[in-house]
């Protein structure tokens, strides 16, 4: 069941705020980036501030706490938390109410949490900042606080690292670590981008159960379907300023600014019925599986017997809980990993195993958009060059006849040549997937393989590059496998749909018959945390 809330029509408490700001700005050097902004939040309330990507929301949220980054200036007619002016403290001050009247989760827990370190000593070091307790001490509250956010086992992940959990769990770890102070605000920027439907659907609940028992929330994020089932009211800003502020439902059904009507229409649209895709198999996997050694000697299975296939011009989504093995089969799929068992067959003929040089002039054939596209270019490369090796192993040579082939690559994906001096950190998230398709595209592929392809753009951005999929594949007539946690974004995408569960493929059918009759008990309990109206 989704988390209960207060009714959409339910006005927020007429008490004073727990939170208030006023007039906020925030400058980086003569560019200011938050311009006038108001915002309150009652106590036990939990507020849902959405936005564009680069509207400012995150960066408001992290001058609560003092940490808009180095170079910023902030000023308000008034920043204060209760009785506290926020503006008013020291450096050290500071210090004492984060993590103690403001706890802050991110979106990304690998990167909050040191990797090196326990679970049990991140969680220590934030008790003894927070209370003057022995260790016995501590350790209790620990305990208490991991029981609190439902991780099982407590005594068992006080011992873990951080690599050691998955996403949900390594989430629920930041928000035992944010709860250390007793904190009367929790700031959560985008804490649930990067979960798969259950794992949001478990730490939404837990955020309700926090605020139903008076912790007040700003929920930071770009994922509507996660705030449409958490937030008491919503605040919409853009361009730095807040341009609406209503309840929640009252903004995704008649939202009243331009900003919020460009959100609710960039959400996914439902599946519909569609005529099956009968033509010839152009891609095969059977019976695949691959087995990983761990440090410790013992052996991990990320996939077993799994097998599927693949029909020209038909879009196949792939879901799956985190850790399911679904980028494993994309990789197998790719033969950039050889599988213990099984094979892979690309338009009849044998792909995987088999050594690379049997591959080698058949790669062009494949193309592969990844979740970030940032870790898979080369930082000191130009978008120019990035292209120009990509059209040159297609067999592009001719200088005069590339940069024209380079100019049509990036038209294709709504880029320009303005685009051809810029590196891959200078663009923005959306940019840089264009350009990723771009290179995907540039060996005149048959077949397009997305792994989380739009799992961490926000609405607007997500919805203009499943727009651009979409067009190109329809253009080109390519084949898709579509990989995502996000499962509106499968519905709406696909013509079939592959569940994978504990590294099995355990159904597959047609997009809108999955949705509304589930077979297997994995199916069902992924869409049940879909947000898709299913009839």
């Amino acid at each position: 069941m989704p988390p209960t809330r207060n009714h959409p029509s339910e006005a927020p408490s007429a008490t004073a705020p727990l939170l208030e700001l006023r007039d906020l700005r925030i400058r980086f050097g003569g560019t200011e980036v938050v311009r006038g902004l108001d915002l309150e939040i009652a106590p036990g309330e939990c507020l849902g501030l959405i936005g564009s990507s680069g509207s400012g929301k995150s960066l408001t949220a992290r001058s609560l706490i003092g940490l808009a980054g180095t170079g910023a200036t902030v000023t308000a007619n008034t920043m204060r938390l209760n009785e506290l002016s926020l503006l008013s403290l020291s450096e050290r001050q500071l210090r004492r109410v984060r993590g103690g009247r403001i706890g802050l989760v991110l979106q990304d827990a690998l990167v909050s949490l040191d990797p090196a370190r326990t679970i049990g000593a991140e969680l220590d070091d934030a008790i003894t900042l927070h209370h003057r307790e022995s260790a016995a001490e501590r350790h209790r509250r620990a305990l208490a606080l991991l029981e609190r956010v439902g991780l099982p086992e407590p005594e068992v992940r006080l011992k873990q690292r951080a690599g050691q959990l998955s996403g949900g769990q390594r989430q629920r770890a930041l928000i035992a670590i944010a709860l250390a102070g007793d904190p009367e605000l929790l700031v959560a920027d985008e804490p649930t981008t990067a979960l798969d439907a259950s794992a949001r659907r478990e730490l939404l609940a837990l955020l309700r159960e926090l605020a139903n028992e008076g912790l007040s929330i700003l929920f930071v994020s770009h994922d509507l379907a996660s705030v449409r089932m958490l937030c008491d009211r919503v605040a919409v800003i853009e361009d730095g300023k807040i341009v609406e502020t209503e309840a929640t439902e009252r903004i995704l059904t008649k939202p009243a600014s331009a900003a919020a009507d460009a959100l609710v229409r960039a959400l996914p649209q439902p599946p519909k019925k569609s005529p099956p895709v009968d033509g010839e198999i152009v891609l095969a996997a059977e019976g695949l599986a691959k087995h990983y050694r761990r440090p410790d000697g013992s052996v991990f299975t990320a996939l077993r017997g799994a097998g599927l296939q693949l029909r020209a011009g038909e879009t196949l989504g792939v879901v799956g809980a985190s850790g399911s093995g679904k980028s494993t089969l994309a990789r197998l799929l790719l033969a950039l990993d050889r599988p213990n068992e099984g094979s892979v067959t690309l338009a009849g003929e044998p792909w995987s195993p088999g050594p690379e040089r049997m591959r080698r002039t058949r790669r062009a054939q494949l193309g592969m958009v990844a979740q970030d596209p940032l870790s898979t270019f080369d930082p000191r490369l130009r978008v120019s060059t990035i292209l120009a090796d990509a059209l040159s192993a297609g067999k592009v040579r001719s200088s005069g006849k590339l940069r024209g082939r380079i100019l049509e690559s990036l038209a294709e994906v709504g880029l320009g040549e303005a685009h051809l001096n810029a590196r891959p950190i200078g663009l923005s998230g959306g940019e840089r997937q264009r350009v990723a398709i771009a290179r995907a595209l540039a060996g005149t592929p048959r077949i397009l393989i997305c792994d989380e392809a739009v799992s961490a753009l926000d609405a607007t951005v997500r919805r203009q590059i499943l727009d651009l999929i979409a067009t190109i594949r329809l253009t080109r007539g390519l084949a898709c496998v579509f990989i995502s946690h996000d499962l509106d974004v499968i519905g709406e995408i696909s013509d079939r749909v592959a569940v994978v569960h504990e590294g099995e493929v355990v159904e597959v059918a047609p997009t809108l018959r999955l949705f509304t009759d589930p077979q297997h008990p994995a199916s069902r309990t992924l869409l049940t945390g879909s947000d898709i109206q299913r009839t």
